[in-house]
């Protein structure tokens, strides 16, 4: 029987060694004679390299002295090769990175976006940029960038006439780069090498795009690109075609659909043309495929994504996908009907037209007011009222993750769900069978209230160093901040110190709404007490 209990005891005591041996292996933990045996061969390297004196110093730990290696002698020191010093130095800024980016996506995201506009500035500031071959003041080449990067489609100078084949081809990469999402274009490069997406290039990419789920990042990056690329392949073959039709050459053809598309597509606003698309404001062949690669863009790449999956079966899409279609088409509706009343019989706009063309007009104005920048009549000429309903509809914008601006029709569609449910009396906000927690609906009141602020400290901005009037300056500063691209002429007439305010605008509505919201959602924390609550006085 004895023998039987210590053969047990070795049996259960061996495997538990094993463990903490592995145990200490995974974790870096060093037993006692493993420690010695180190320590014994740092004093061996010691005695070689003449600094055995230092082992019998009392005080001395052996673990830090390998650093003092920096401080011998420059003849008996080894040189390292330029290979060793690039190597340690791209270590150093791959730690530094992969901090930054898990410290904070957010501020990553922003600092990625100052890089491309830095590097689109300077590509804009050199004399090949520009159609007469001088170098273009700074104040233009910033904004010019910072409205491609974040496919705005405000312009200080006409992109027809101030800039080159070059400086347009440079303004629509920004474009691209810009509405894809610059870390987006990082994780897909990382792709078309070969290489696996870490950690880092995930969180960077969730919250260039705005996705909620981490492991969605790698599936979603790739579609994405695929949508976003056959949508403008397949919107520049529609739109090539015609162009020929209607005496170009062949080559500027083929540039104008490509800009074109591009343009639409991430709701940029930009046109290679003098006259941007007036001129072609009754060709359908023309304004239908722009009209529907505007949509298409304003709609979000999760609503790609649900419709990917699930083509045929909407009731599995996810719930922001069915916000964004429903709210999209409602706001579509609601603009093209209102807009095309209110502009029907107003003669400096669409009040010669025949009915078709002001249905065709309204329809048009109503997707391009939400984000897409393109317009067919002067802005500055309709009449009040259409410019209140724009302002609103341009500060709604598009879907979250899209091309589009302003707070999302997700944020409005939650803020009336949550409406709804407290004049009906509800105790929870449901929309599509699911409820909507809470958390959602502070972020977007939250989202709301800081998107007004912003527009408010930049209206400001704008009369003091303008003194145009309010209403302009209100237009342009939406149109700035949401990103659309609409303009009744102000910003090319405003000072340095203006432009720079809606630069920044632009900069803000890009990435301070999806930004602020992701970080109010990081910062949530529970509190093991509560306070006894109060209801106070609203209303």
């Amino acid at each position: 029987m004895g023998r039987i209990l210590r053969r047990t005891r070795r049996r259960h005591h061996h495997p538990q060694g094993q463990l903490n041996r592995r145990w200490d292996t995974l974790s870096g933990a060093t037993s006692e004679p493993q420690k010695q045996q180190v320590r014994r061969s740092r004093r061996d390297r010691l005695e070689a390299e003449k600094l055995s004196i230092l082992t019998s110093v009392p005080g001395i730990d052996l673990d830090r002295l390998p650093t003092l290696r920096d401080h011998e002698d420059p003849k008996t020191q080894r040189k390292r090769t330029p290979l060793e010093f690039n190597q340690k130095t791209l270590e150093r800024f791959r730690d530094f990175i992969d901090s930054s980016v898990l410290a904070s996506p957010s501020r990553t995201a922003i600092g990625a976006f100052f890089l491309v506009i830095i590097f689109f500035t300077i590509m804009l500031s050199l004399p090949i940029s520009s159609a007469d071959g001088q170098r273009v003041a700074l104040h233009h080449a910033v904004f010019t960038s910072t409205s491609a990067v974040t496919v705005t489609g405000l312009t200080t100078v006409s992109t027809a006439d101030q800039w080159s084949t070059f400086g347009q081809a440079m303004i629509l990469l920004a474009c691209q780069v810009g509405g894809l999402g610059t870390l987006t274009i990082t994780s897909l490069l990382a792709l078309a090498i070969g290489r696996k997406m870490g950690l880092r290039t995930k969180l960077i990419a969730q919250e260039d795009l705005n996705i909620s789920r981490l492991g969605e990042v790698g599936g979603i990056v790739k579609a994405v690109a695929y949508a976003s690329f056959s949508i403008e392949a397949f919107i520049a073959m529609l739109l090539t075609p015609r162009f020929l039709a209607l005496g170009e050459a062949p080559h500027e053809a083929l540039w104008h659909g490509i800009f074109y598309s591009v343009s639409a597509f991430n709701n940029a606003g930009f046109t290679p043309h003098s006259d941007g698309i007036v001129p072609y404001g009754h060709d359908l062949f023309l304004l239908v495929p722009i009209c529907i690669a505007v949509f298409l863009g304003s709609l979000g790449f999760p609503v790609f994504i649900a419709i990917q999956r699930n083509p045929f079966r909407p009731s599995h899409w996810q719930l922001t996908a069915k916000l964004t279609i429903v709210t999209t088409l409602f706001f579509f509706g609601f603009g093209a009907f209102f807009w095309g009343a209110f502009e029907w019989n107003n003669p400096a706009t669409i009040g010669s037209y025949s009915p078709g063309d002001k249905i065709l007009n309204a329809i048009f104005a109503s997707v391009m007011m939400r984000s897409g920048g393109f317009n067919l009549v002067d802005m500055d000429a309709i009449t009040p009222v259409s410019t209140l309903l724009t302002d609103t509809l341009m500060f709604i914008g598009g879907g979250s993750g899209s091309t589009a601006g302003g707070v999302k029709v997700t944020t409005i569609a939650v803020i009336a769900l949550s409406i709804l449910a407290e004049a009906r009396g509800d105790q929870k906000v449901v929309a599509f069978n699911r409820t909507i927690p809470e958390s959602s609906l502070r972020i977007a009141i939250s989202v709301i209230v800081m998107g007004a602020t912003v527009v408010a400290v930049g209206a400001a901005s704008i009369l003091i160093i303008s003194g145009a009037d309010l209403k302009e300056v209100i237009f342009e500063v939406i149109s700035a901040f949401a990103t659309c691209g609409l303009s009744n002429g102000l910003s090319a007439s405003l000072p340095p110190a203006g432009v720079y305010v809606l630069s920044g605008l632009m900069l803000i509505g890009r990435v301070g709404t999806t930004t602020a919201a992701t970080g109010l959602a990081l910062r949530s924390r529970r509190r093991l007490y509560k306070f006894p609550e109060e209801r106070p006085t609203i209303g």
